[in-house]
């Protein structure tokens, strides 16, 4: 099936990496560094300060790093003397003069001075990595999170949907690239190349993935798929080796196992909408027997409520585990009227529904962990997305299937 986007195509050649010769020899400490980058006027002689400084910061230790960054909070924050008069001006004379002074005092130093880095060909993976490490810093350093904010602005308009990539990753895909999906599976660990060869060899099994031009090598995130006949209640069972191998006209269901996001540096930028709506579509259009796209997901909070509720020892009875696994799911709310779970919130905020809850369906040790081995499907019904994530956003109303609802009734009477 055709999966690329025609402008991430074009860019993949814009950005293309060419040979740059960085800047051997220079003194100057990384604040001096900053500061020249930012009051150079000739763009060559900025690109090699600024890969000079991205050389710099690759040496740092932990320490040095975190001084980076309380230098980036500190001195090239806003001014905020000086914004308080450009507003001041702006509201007396709403002028485009006085709105663009007001614009350009709005904005933090640091940001620009992250798009002047982000000249350097190679840079965005680098900064990618840079955010990576300022996240680490963020418990410690609260205050840092004025710089993650722009950090955070910056890569969601670099990384919009505009610009990516869909691509299927398969078995003949380069190693490099198959290496990262071992690494970067967050969901059923791929334990060897054998492991990784049955999910993408067969023609049963699909996986795709978002790339951005600027880091054509290195995926974003990635679903893994398998084309099946019927709802599957158990991934033992899906991802088994001895299993028929479907042929595509014998098949009438998609089901998303897995998806995984790549990029720590990312986080905070939302591509798992977007990559699941639009597989979904691309295998609508593609396999016209494939009429129910589902999930087979976890539940990785659910042992964390039971214990907290006192009600573990109720999870012995399947037939009671999965009625406190429907009442998680569909009643439980954390204080700003979300569901509780993390991965119900990525769902149902992306207008899936809640469909059916299964026991035993993930009897590894880290499914029984977690969930004393529930799983759940969620349904992507193309034709309910827009209207479920609509009353979703609005009141926080949970799409859910009549038997689901009807489990969590009776977990609810006790």
């Amino acid at each position: 099936m055709p999966a690329s986007n025609s402008l991430g195509e074009l860019l993949s050649t814009i950005f293309e990496r060419r040979p740059f010769s960085r800047v051997e020899q220079d003194n100057r400490s990384a604040a001096d560094l900053c500061r020249a980058l930012l009051s150079q006027k000739t763009e060559l002689t900025g690109v090699q300060i600024a890969a000079l400084l991205l050389d710099r910061y690759k040496g740092f230790d932990a320490e040095q790093k975190l001084e980076f960054f309380r230098l980036l909070n500190d001195e090239f924050d806003i001014d905020r003397a000086a914004i308080a008069g450009l507003a001041k001006a702006y509201a007396d004379d709403p002028s485009s003069e006085n709105y663009a002074r007001f614009s350009a005092g709005a904005e933090p130093r640091r940001q620009e001075l992250f798009r002047r880095l982000n000249e350097v060909p190679g840079a965005t993976a680098e900064l990618v990595g840079m955010r990576a490490d300022l996240l680490g810093f963020l418990k410690s350093e609260p205050l840092l999170a004025r710089v993650d904010q722009d950090f955070l602005h910056l890569l969601r308009s670099w990384f919009n949907r505009g610009f990516l990539v869909l691509r299927q990753i398969t078995w003949g895909s380069p190693a490099s690239i198959l290496e990262k999906v071992i690494a970067y599976e967050a969901v059923h660990e791929i334990r060897t190349w054998d492991d990784l060869r049955q999910r993408l060899q067969p023609v049963d099994r699909r996986c795709f993935a978002f790339f951005h031009p600027a880091m054509p090598d290195d995926p974003l995130i990635f679903v893994e798929i398998a084309l099946v006949s019927g709802v599957p209640a158990s991934i033992q069972e899906l991802l088994s080796g001895d299993r028929k191998v479907l042929r595509d006209d014998e098949a009438d269901t998609a089901v998303f196992y897995s998806i995984s996001n790549c990029q720590k540096g990312l986080a905070g930028v939302s591509f798992g909408n977007s990559l699941i709506k639009q597989v979904a579509r691309d295998l609508a259009r593609d396999l016209p027997n494939v009429k129910s796209f589902v999930t087979l997901s976890p539940i990785p909070g659910l042992v964390r409520w039971l214990t907290r509720e006192d009600r573990l020892a109720q999870a012995d009875d399947p037939t009671m585990l999965r009625r406190l696994a429907a009442q998680y799911l569909v009643q439980e709310k954390t204080g700003d009227g979300r569901p509780l779970d993390p991965v119900a919130r990525f769902h149902l905020a992306n207008g899936a529904q809640i469909h059916a809850i299964h026991a035993d369906a993930d009897i590894s040790e880290n499914g029984l962990a977690q969930s004393r081995g529930v799983m759940v499907n969620y349904l992507y019904d193309l034709g309910r997305i827009s209207r479920n994530l609509q009353q979703f956003a609005e009141s926080g109303a949970v799409a859910a299937s009549s038997a689901v609802r009807t489990l969590a009734r009776q977990a609810s009477k006790g």
